[in-house]
């Protein structure tokens, strides 16, 4: 059960921060928010970011082996690492249409999923 928990709650965490990251970059395409300045953006980008803080805390503290959970600090890591490539590469080819996946792309992700085979690794 604490594997799922820490999964999804840092899966929920990241669509957050990816949000508060990257979102603003479309606001562009909302009337209203054309004419907010930087300082504007940062705040709505800040009160978004304090939901993936108030998420991803939890997340590793239920994950973390130390409180009862199934990761050590290296896992957790890695695990967060690839969940937000993840979450990242879903956002973009949704919403930034002028980004393109690329075989490059993949073959880096694929190396990434051997780093969390080899920190998983006993």
């Amino acid at each position: 059960m604490r594997i799922l928990s820490t999964i999804g709650l840092l899966t929920l965490s990241n669509i957050f921060m990816t949000l508060a990251w990257y979102g603003h970059l479309k606001f562009k395409d909302i009337a209203w928010f054309k004419t907010l300045g930087l300082p504007m953006i940062i705040l709505i980008s800040w009160g978004i970011a304090l939901f993936e803080y108030i998420i991803q805390v939890p997340a590793n503290r239920i994950g973390y082996s130390e409180y009862g959970g199934p990761f050590n600090l290296w896992q957790l890591k890695v695990l967060q690492e690839v969940i937000t490539l993840i979450v990242f590469t879903i956002f973009t080819t949704l919403f930034f249409k002028n980004e393109t996946l690329r075989i490059n792309h993949i073959i880096g992700f694929g190396f990434l999923i051997l780093a969390v085979y080899f920190i998983f690794k006993k």
